[in-house]
């Protein structure tokens, strides 16, 4: 069977490192270990890179560190058209903002890359109902296959052996 492919924006990974967090951290590290355990195609674009090298040192060292565990697709986003095209057209649409260009970048390098899920933390740009109906409808608009949208939890939901 073919796993599935799914593109991490900066807040999955970062979560790795706040473990003020909670069951967010706690999801966030099960996710993980799915990861190193070779159950998804991960891909991370140069966008995410970017945003981790700008957090203090001791972070970016750890995001780093957490990085190094997994195998993983990089992507580079500004020197892609197509994808800079699909960041655009959130803008242009209304969906997003211009302030949230980064968070446009991600959703585009994850559909641009054939990514089936988006897997965030990030409530405001990304994880919620406008952004995922503007998903939708820029993928039909473009000819992209759709990308679902999701937190760490309802990738790792439902491994629960209670019953």
């Amino acid at each position: 069977m073919k796993k599935l492919r799914i593109y991490l924006e900066t807040s999955a990974i970062s979560y790795l490192d706040q473990p003020e967090r909670g069951d967010k951290a706690v999801d966030s590290h099960k996710l993980w270990d799915k990861i190193k355990a070779g159950e998804f195609e991960v891909v991370i674009s140069d966008v995410a890179v970017a945003e981790i090298t700008k957090c203090d040192e001791r972070k970016r060292n750890t995001l780093f560190s957490y990085l190094g565990q997994i195998e993983y697709t990089a992507v580079e986003v500004a020197s892609d058209d197509k994808a800079l095209k699909i960041a655009r057209r959130f803008i242009d649409l209304g969906i997003l903002k211009q302030t949230s260009f980064d968070d446009c970048q991600h959703i585009a390098a994850a559909i641009t890359n054939g990514c089936g899920v988006i897997v965030s933390w990030n409530f405001s740009h990304i994880v919620n109902l406008k952004t995922m109906s503007g998903v939708k409808a820029v993928t039909a608009l473009e000819g992209y296959s759709d990308v679902l949208i999701c937190t760490p939890s309802i990738i790792v939901g439902g491994d629960d052996n209670d019953t």
